[in-house]
């Protein structure tokens, strides 16, 4: 009897897996430059960003909440931001200097990394990563309601990139949800790098 009980609370956990696992699906947005695996459809939303050198930018929210917890994808959209601050710069007759409008976006992945740290109680893992030779970095944190954040940042053709699985505690991680992401044209097609200094040679981007 207790042998058949086993079985049985195996098989509802295979399933219960399973069926997690069937939800996830891909989404693309054209738009955005970007797929990647979702576990169910996102809800977007346009809002306003504010960069760590105060210019403010537009960016959409992909935002998908289920019984596990919540996936955001946030796309930031830095290619004007250097004619803002050159506007910024002509009405502070000068007070900065120009270079800060690229480095407002080349610092964008660390400014955004810095917040997730902040909000969590630990962090598992911090580092460096790269999707298609595309620079980024990847966080893994232990909020202190308990959940988990698995978050990956990469900076394309001067957009930010912000992926975020946050899910409760017993729910299988987001390691899919933030290690699936694909760039791709106005067309669709995948967009690769023979290497790294091809992905300098794009606009807004100064090469290294």
């Amino acid at each position: 009897m207790r042998v058949l009980r086993l079985i049985s609370i195996a098989l509802l956990s295979l399933s219960a897996s399973a069926v997690y696992a069937q939800r996830w699906m891909q989404f693309e947005s054209i738009e955005d430059g970007f797929r990647m695996m979702v576990p169910g459809p996102f809800e977007v939303e346009e809002v306003e960003y504010q960069t760590e050198y105060g210019i403010v930018v537009p960016a959409r929210i992909y935002t998908h909440v289920n019984e596990g917890g919540r996936y955001i994808m946030t796309v930031v959209d830095y290619r004007d931001s250097q004619r803002l601050h050159e506007e910024r710069i002509k009405a502070l007759d000068g007070v900065y200097l120009p270079v800060y409008g690229q480095v407002d976006v080349r610092g964008s992945i660390a400014f955004a990394a810095r917040k997730i740290r902040e909000r969590a109680a630990s962090i598992e893992y911090d580092n460096y990563h790269y999707i298609t030779r595309v620079d980024g970095h990847q966080l893994h944190t232990t909020n202190p309601d308990g959940t988990r954040t698995f978050a990956g940042l990469y900076l394309h053709r001067s957009r930010l990139y912000i992926l975020d699985a946050t899910v409760k505690p017993g729910t299988p991680p987001g390691g899919m949800f933030q290690q699936s992401l694909e760039f791709i044209d106005e067309n669709g097609e995948s967009i690769t790098y023979r290497n790294f200094r091809d992905v300098y040679k794009v606009i807004g981007v100064p090469e290294r």
